[in-house]
């Protein structure tokens, strides 16, 4: 139990490296800035006692360049408490996936319309996202690297696109009002120039029924 710590001594016994994706459903920004605290915190503390020789933590591209999104106030203090750790480690920090869209359309959805923002991102698949986790575990701690996707993609049409795929017909409405405020818009939730590309495109996921 990563928010109380029990059971973490037994679970690390032996382990080399850590892959830590933990998240929470918490909306409140206090309680999600703690509640990460707390499991990293938690986390970081048996790594310690077991030895464990790398941590490694997926986080978001873009989270420093974004006020007013609980979310990713959690994922700054989650990173923060990561670099101040005394466990090797490595931060993942990724793109959107390519079922993005889809998930937040679940939480807007109203009947057959959804309300969206007009989010520019160069998402990935979500398999791409497991690989290079296992892969940058595998290896030496590097401190921060990025992951994204081969091409850059405009979130409504990602989402006209995957609900095409699996056969519904919605009515998209662009807005930045509701989750995502105009903080999010322009290019801050992109890469940066070394950032490390995977290669599955979004069509290649619509079309082996990643949206189903």
């Amino acid at each position: 139990d990563v928010l109380t710590g029990a059971g973490l001594d037994e679970a690390l016994a032996g382990v080399d490296a850590v892959i830590d994706a933990s998240n929470t459903p918490a909306t409140d920004e206090n309680e999600v800035v703690r509640v990460f605290r707390t499991m990293t915190a938690n986390l970081l503390a048996a790594e310690q006692r077991a030895g464990v020789g790398h941590h490694v933590l997926l986080s978001i591209v873009g989270i420093d360049g974004v006020e007013g999104n609980p979310h990713y106030a959690g994922k700054r203090a989650q990173e923060a408490l990561v670099k101040q750790g005394r466990v090797p480690a490595t931060i993942v920090a990724a793109t959107q996936f390519y079922d993005f869209p889809l998930m937040i359309s679940s939480w807007t959805r109203d009947g057959d319309t959804v309300p969206l923002p007009p989010l520019l991102m160069q998402p990935l698949a979500p398999d791409d996202v497991a690989t290079a986790l296992v892969a940058v575990a595998t290896g030496k701690p590097q401190g921060r690297v990025e992951i994204a996707g081969p091409e850059t993609q405009d979130m409504i049409d990602m989402a006209r696109r995957s609900f095409a795929a699996r056969g519904e017909s919605v009515r998209i409405v662009p807005t930045w009002d509701g989750l995502f405020g105009v903080t999010m818009a322009g290019n801050v939730l992109l890469p940066g120039p070394d950032a490390r590309l995977t290669r599955t495109t979004f069509e290649q996921w619509l079309a082996s029924g990643g949206p189903a």
